[in-house]
């Protein structure tokens, strides 16, 4: 049996330390994020298409995650012809995972994990960034049959390159008018519209009794069916990379670039679906143009729909750490779908004797009802009482938790 290649990591330390500031960021916390990659179905040809696009484009990948975005944003919308509703949506994520295999997406993912150069060759560096590893013991040290060197690949490998995930969304414009005009009078409600629309409980700024159904009618739905995959990468995988494909510049293998070139090794899993939608109200009052609140409607949908899936979805929730513990407080918000009285574990981060990561709940706290950061798209442009704070707290023991502690949903 070959001997794989194993790169023998060094972690900074097994414990890593925040000192306590109040103006302390989240990007000031070192954790590992999971990493996005965002892609939409595109269709210009649809109402405001184009607009749609260029806002999901321009639009950076939430925070909480690192970006893992490919040049690739975009696959081709299929059409429904003649298929019933329930062929069209089963269509769609056929159509879906046949785009990423046959375009080798989850290859191209790993390409940019290990950072292959136009030579073909792998390297580190991202994994030793966005890990925390001591970047030049990564560069240096590449040991055979090391344990050390086993357990701390397959540490990177289960915190950081299992954890990519892959979102795809479906858009789809409403205007509100037409919606009117279809709905012959039944929008002397809220109730009503939202029937009409087929959108549940899609909120709607303007006041009926104030504005009345002229103004109510108009303005912008975009709805979003978005579909979650997640990178297969396991022990197996793992294996069959670094011993088949793994090579370096310095010293190029071309029969193991010809060998990764040709691979269809590698797959992304399916893991489910989510819908969202967001809309905003065209008044006499507002100075945005049509494109603009189209395009915010987009983020906003866009937005939704993750805290959606990681709501739904327990392998996609992420992890953030606390700014104080006193109070007990986390820059997340209405952003992240929060809702009063969702619990979140506390956990410590710890490295075992291997020198593998592991996380310890410490306890359970419940998010609090006045304290919930409304962090949505434009919301400090569009609330007449913008929140004061920038975090939303939670109740919980004191001195117990501290900044730089990991919270994650658990409800």
């Amino acid at each position: 049996m070959k001997q794989f290649m194993l790169l023998a990591f060094a972690i900074c330390s097994s414990f890593i330390c925040f000192s306590q500031t109040d103006d302390t960021d989240t990007e000031d916390l070192i954790y590992r994020r999971s990493s996005l990659y965002t892609l939409m179905m595109s269709d210009i040809s649809q109402s405001h298409g184009a607009t749609i696009q260029n806002a999901f484009i321009n639009y950076p990948i939430p925070d909480k995650f690192n970006n893992h975005n490919l040049e690739k944003r975009t696959i081709l919308k299929i059409e429904k012809d003649s298929l019933s509703r329930k062929e069209f949506k089963e269509q769609i994520q056929t159509a879906i995972t046949d785009s990423l295999n046959t375009n080798y997406v989850a290859k191209l993912i790993i390409s940019k994990w290990f950072n292959r150069s136009e030579k073909g060759g792998f390297d580190m560096n991202l994994i030793s960034e966005r890990g925390n590893y001591n970047a030049t013991d990564l560069d240096v040290h590449i040991a055979r049959n090391s344990e050390r060197g086993t357990a701390l690949l397959a540490d990177a490998g289960e915190e950081l390159i299992k954890n990519t995930f892959v979102v795809i969304n479906n858009f789809k414009y409403t205007n509100k008018e037409e919606v009117a005009k279809k709905a012959n009078g039944l929008l002397t409600a809220v109730s009503s519209l939202a029937s009409a629309t087929g959108y549940g409980d899609v909120s709607l700024v303007a006041d009926v009794a104030a504005e009345g159904v002229d103004v109510l009618g108009k303005g912008y739905v975009i709805k979003t069916d978005s579909y979650l995959y997640r990178l297969v990468w396991n022990d197996e995988v793992a294996s069959i990379f670094y011993n088949n494909f793994w090579t370096e510049d310095s010293n190029i293998d071309l029969e193991k670039v010809k060998a990764f070139d040709e691979s269809d090794a590698f797959e992304l899993e399916y893991i489910g679906k989510e819908t969202a939608w967001a809309d905003l109200q065209s008044t006499k009052y507002t100075t945005k143009s049509d494109d603009d609140l189209i395009s915010v409607a987009t983020v906003k949908a866009s937005d939704a729909v993750i805290a959606k899936l990681q709501r739904s979805y327990e392998v996609f929730r992420t992890k953030t750490p606390l700014l104080s513990g006193d109070p007990l407080a986390a820059k997340i918000g209405l952003k992240e779908g929060i809702e009063k009285g969702d619990k979140y574990e506390v956990l410590e981060q710890v490295i075992n004797k291997e020198g593998k990561t592991e996380y310890k709940r410490m306890g359970i706290i419940k998010v609090e009802k006045k304290h919930i950061w409304d962090n949505r798209f434009m919301a400090s442009e569009e609330n007449q009482n913008p929140s004061e704070f920038e975090y939303t707290t939670f109740k919980g023991p004191k001195n117990k938790y501290f900044q730089g502690m990991l919270i994650r949903q658990i409800n």
